[in-house]
């Protein structure tokens, strides 16, 4: 009977993986290699490819875990069959506090996703279409004007872009946690949501 893997097997495969999101987050991914990669992790190089086998199986395995963590937040804030207003607001304090510990997987997420193999690529940014379809659901909901206006998506996202810079200014350890920040963040979107205003309908000459 086969032995199934250790529970230290998964944890170092973490390991491998916040490392590298980190290194790739930093100086880029082309520009890493897997021996920077093995000593960052305090690993040989022959014991890095025994968890991954090269870093295309590294690079998939960090964005897409990312967004399907995005994407499992969509699925359980719409369990919860919240009002349209709660909707928005619970999943801008998920997305928030989600960041907190993936400020290096997003970046890789938006920055190096276009290296990799057409089909990988492809299945990838089909889960972060969902996920941006999932918020600007949640903003025509709110707005229905919005949504018929086909501007329910531009107003995703602007958010997201106040979301994705966080990580510019914003000190580990500082005075203000991502849990703190993510009522702003609603307060200042949904604020200002209601204010934005229609383009006019053109003018048939």
């Amino acid at each position: 009977m086969a032995r199934g893997r250790a529970a230290s097997y998964d944890e170092q495969r973490d390991a491998i993986l916040a490392r590298a999101a980190a290194l790739f987050a930093r100086q880029g991914y082309h520009a890493t290699s897997m021996n920077q990669l093995a000593e960052a992790c305090g690993l040989s190089k022959a014991t890095l490819y025994h968890y991954y086998r090269d870093k295309d199986a590294l690079l998939v395995q960090i964005a897409e875990g990312h967004v399907t963590r995005l994407a499992a937040l969509l699925d359980e804030v719409a369990a919860l069959r919240l009002a349209p207003e709660a909707r928005l607001r619970e999943l801008i304090r998920r997305i928030v506090v989600e960041y907190a510990d993936a400020q290096h997987a997003h970046r890789v997420l938006t920055e190096d996703v276009k290296f990799l193999p057409a089909q990988d690529r492809e299945r990838i940014l089909n889960v972060e279409r969902r996920v941006v379809a999932g918020f600007a659901d949640a903003v025509g909901a709110l707005r229905p004007a919005l949504r018929e206006a086909a501007l329910a998506k531009p107003m995703t996202m602007l958010l997201f872009g106040m979301i994705n810079w966080m990580f510019t200014w914003m000190k580990p350890g500082g005075s203000l946690s991502h849990e703190a920040l993510a009522p702003l963040v609603a307060d200042l979107f949904l604020g200002g949501l209601p204010a934005v205003a229609l383009p006019e309908p053109a003018t048939v000459h």
